[in-house]
């Protein structure tokens, strides 16, 4: 989820935005193991399933389920628990607000664009864990079985085509929103003196304090 500059600058800031370095860090982390799970999860499903369409470019590969269930395995105990808890503690702005909806009603100004990217933001994390818990559920013997009717399969499906979308989404409207400059802002490699991982520590104790 990116961070978006202040509404009186949106659309279009004329300077480049600052993210929080350890917010860089969890967001490229999870988008990467993410993508690259869609991607193994989609080859999967090309290869042991194809009933609603596919494009028949992979053979019935079992490596690729282990490759999938690894991609999962990080995101599930690793990245996406620790970036759910940054999100919640730190990121509540990128997500939807108690006045988002309301909002709605100004179709076309930038507090409704703004409110549109924190509805993705919400939406792309819900799908993320919804992914996630019901690969958990998953058999990595069903499809090589030929047992495609498994609930939690299903949901696994419905989930990783949620989260297609709402990526493609949180793209699309991170660019309107803030345009390239806001896009480009993730993959700075200066960060401040102050946000430096010496006074992390600090900071996340402060952080879960002020929260309490």
């Amino acid at each position: 989820m990116l961070s978006t500059p202040n509404l009186s600058s949106c659309i279009m800031p004329q300077t480049k935005p600052y993210q929080p370095l350890i917010f860089r860090l969890l967001h490229g982390v999870n988008a990467i193991l993410i993508i690259f799970a869609a991607i193994t999860g989609f080859l999967v499903y090309d290869s042991w399933d194809g009933r609603f369409g596919g494009l028949g470019i992979t053979r019935a590969n079992r490596e690729l389920i282990d490759y999938h269930g690894t991609f999962g395995f990080l995101i599930f105990f690793v990245a996406l628990p620790l970036f759910l808890i940054y999100c919640i503690k730190a990121g509540r702005s990128r997500l939807i607000q108690g006045d988002t909806l309301k909002n709605w009603q100004q179709i076309g100004k930038p507090i409704w664009w703004l409110g549109l990217q924190r509805i993705t933001n919400t939406l792309m994390l819900i799908s993320a864990l919804f992914a996630a818990i019901s690969g958990k559920f998953m058999d990595e013997n069903w499809l090589p079985l030929g047992d495609l009717t498994q609930i939690p399969y299903y949901i696994h499906l419905l989930a990783w085509l949620t989260l297609v979308i709402t990526l493609a989404l949180h793209i699309l409207m991170s660019a309107k929103v803030g345009g390239s400059l806001l896009l480009l802002s993730m993959f700075d490699l200066k960060y401040r003196p102050q946000d430096s991982p010496k006074y992390w520590k600090d900071k996340l104790v402060s952080l879960f304090r002020k929260n309490n």
